[in-house]
């Protein structure tokens, strides 16, 4: 009888530790969204030198009042505008823009003015699919006006929505908001 039991005992635990195989598949590894604590917005005027344009700072990361810089803009000028995004949590302070170049296709900056602003936008750099990335783009102003300006990055979101590939936000392009950022802009 005790030789039964032990037995038993012997059969349960092969049965337990073989079902604990070592071949199972590994698990998936999520891919964390990056943190951005900072976008910089650089424009180059026409023969002109590259000037840092707008600042957001939200060093703790918590998206409430983040420091903001912005500079006037010159009325009938086009800019080349590039964007940068930092994790300055990290030291020294981590270039975000390297991975949103990396991964183009899953990433998007739409830039969106009020109406007021007259001003307008287009992309100057594409991911491996021909779909605008926005890290680099063009910007005219025309005449003198204020407004808002909204910078947001995009994770994710569907590049073929209608009118995503010109800069239109919309429910449709979905995906999340890595940042977002809005600017006091004049135009003199």
């Amino acid at each position: 009888m005790k030789a039964m039991k032990l037995l038993s005992l012997s059969l349960i635990a092969l049965l337990t530790f073989s079902a604990c195989s070592s071949d199972d598949d590994a698990p998936e590894l999520i891919n964390q969204e990056e943190v951005i604590t900072t976008l910089n917005v650089y424009l180059t005027p026409e023969g002109g030198t590259e000037m840092l344009a707008f600042s957001y700072n939200d060093l703790d990361a918590d998206g409430l009042n983040p420091e903001k810089t912005t500079m006037p803009l010159s009325a009938n000028t086009t800019y080349t505008g590039r964007v940068e995004f930092l994790n300055k949590l990290e030291d020294p302070a981590e270039d975000i823009t390297v991975e949103v170049r990396e991964e183009g296709n899953e990433h998007q900056v739409f830039y969106l003015p009020s109406t007021s602003l007259d001003l307008n936008t287009t992309y100057l750099d594409t991911d491996v699919d021909g779909n605008p990335i926005g890290v680099e783009f063009r910007l005219q102003t025309t005449t003198v006006s204020n407004g808002i300006l909204t910078f947001i990055l995009i994770h994710d979101g569907n590049k073929f929505a209608a009118g995503a590939s010109e800069g239109i936000l919309s429910d449709s392009v979905g995906g999340e908001t890595d940042i977002e950022a809005t600017f006091d802009v004049t135009i003199q």
